[in-house]
């Protein structure tokens, strides 16, 4: 955990953060067999540690062991096993088509790292939105600075343990530390960063980053809406929702933010809510050891507020001593409450009804992008539509959050919910430069219509041509 032994002081920041500038520009993060080795290194250790980190995430957040295996563990090693199975393929350059005035010639595109990257990563879940980035910067092949959430500060000790004891400094290092160690580094000039977190933290990092033009990846949240048809699962949506909206405790960005169900199947489909809820947890969620806590008494508190407003139905209970709230769903919430007017993140759920679903769309499209949109309907038409009519980082049609498990695809926001995307081949290319490469022969064959001086007769040649290629 941190303490001010382990605080850095900021002129060791600055000479670490000029250590890894001159490590970069010596070349040695570029080849295929570096970051190979460096990426099955980081496997190894994180494999070789991995109780630790699992026993750091229960004192941080009270995980379960299985909880943090399947939820932060092995979407790691799941990505790291895509990344070593394809990263010479992403690293080789692109052939692409040379236009017509370039010919002969050869175009491509070449991935280069950027260089020096800062990572920061956010509470929620702590390893895996640290590591996950930290790999696809890594593959890329640049140098990186990782600055974990000190709301999490035993799993920001371990994972420190993990790449400051084995890792050499001028290459990936982990900075522990609070508000003045994150402002430090956003004094200081990076060729990118790549942020988790909150949408009002977001907005800092990318004014910080603004005064020197660095591109940024900002993977933020929202009010992610999840709807329920009439013609759905009724039980399997339940059994679905309950577990995207409660695992992490509701701590999750993805997690289902508001519920609406079309009104004639609305009680059935609480109750169906409220058996999943206690298969999963029992007749007392707080006691159970498969439900963790609040990460402190400051979300706690703010969460607490959003039970008055609106009649709970299920759930609603607290434990101040142990910063756990039952799974709660709420009816009668006004849309202008402050539980509707920010990202809940934590176990609280607000569920609407509708007789007609363009009413959802219009609720809906009236509210900043979510990072996520939800449906759960069998109906074609209706999954169409939905889609045609909501904007929102990613979608999982019946069922929630597991779209971002596959890293086929990427994952990130749009609008007020994030910029840019990452997983898989997305992570590699969001930490590299897509430089455009044109090559030409030195033999003296170009094409006439290029250079001065210019005629009437050229002209015409040239309106025929674009007639004929457009």
């Amino acid at each position: 955990m941190l303490t001010e032994t382990n605080r850095i002081p900021s002129s060791d920041l600055l000479n670490l953060y000029h250590a890894q500038k001159a490590f970069f520009q010596e070349g040695h993060t570029r080849s295929y067999a570096f970051r190979l080795a460096q990426i099955k290194k980081l496997n190894d250790l994180v494999n070789k540690h991995q109780q630790n980190l699992m026993d750091a995430l229960q004192k941080d957040l009270e995980k379960h062991a299985y909880e943090g295996l399947i939820t932060e563990l092995g979407p790691f090693f799941s990505e790291v096993k895509d990344t070593l199975k394809h990263l010479r393929s992403w690293m080789q350059p692109e052939s692409v088509t040379t236009s017509l005035f370039n010919t002969p010639g050869s175009s491509e595109i070449i991935r280069e790292p950027y260089g020096n990257v800062l990572v920061i990563a956010p509470w929620n879940y702590p390893f895996l939105l640290s590591f996950s980035p930290l790999l696809g910067a890594m593959a890329a092949g640049n140098c990186v600075i990782l600055k974990p959430s000190e709301h999490a500060p035993h799993s920001a000790a371990a994972m420190a343990a993990i790449i400051n004891q084995h890792f050499d400094p001028s290459y990936i290092h982990v900075i522990e530390g609070g508000v003045e160690e994150t402002q430090a580094l956003l004094n200081t000039r990076w060729d990118y960063i790549f942020f988790t977190g909150g949408t009002a933290i977001g907005k800092i990092i990318y004014k910080a980053a603004a005064e020197h033009l660095t591109p940024v990846t900002l993977e933020l949240g929202g009010k992610s809406p999840c709807v329920v048809h009439k013609d759905a699962n009724l039980k399997l949506a339940a059994k679905r929702i309950a577990w995207g909206k409660w695992i992490n405790s509701g701590q999750t960005c993805l997690a289902p933010d508001y519920l609406f169900v079309q009104a004639d199947i609305k009680q059935k489909f609480i109750q169906y809510l409220s058996d999943a809820i206690h298969a999963y947890y029992g007749a007392d969620p707080i006691k159970s050891p498969d439900y963790g806590k609040i990460i402190n008494y400051r979300h706690y508190e703010r969460l607490k507020s959003y039970l008055s407003q609106g009649r709970i139905t299920t759930g609603g209970k607290c434990d101040d001593r142990l910063m756990r709230i039952e799974p709660t769903i709420m009816e009668q919430v006004s849309a202008d409450s402050p539980v509707m007017q920010e990202e809940i993140f934590g176990p609280i759920l607000p569920i609407y009804t509708y007789d007609k679903i363009d009413e959802v769309y219009a609720f809906i499209n009236k509210r900043e992008k979510p990072l996520a949109s939800y449906l759960f309907s069998a109906s074609s038409a209706v999954q169409k539509q939905f889609l045609a009519e909501i904007s929102s980082g990613g979608v999982s049609i019946n069922d929630t959050v597991m779209h971002i498990t596959s890293s086929q695809m990427p994952f990130g926001g749009v609008g007020q919910s994030g910029i840019g995307g990452y997983h898989g081949k997305y992570s590699f290319d969001t930490f590299s430069h897509k430089k455009s490469v044109l090559r030409r022969g030195i033999q003296p064959l170009d094409t006439i219509f290029r250079f001065p001086p210019y005629n009437m007769k050229l002209l015409k040649m040239m309106k025929e041509l674009l007639k004929r290629f457009l």
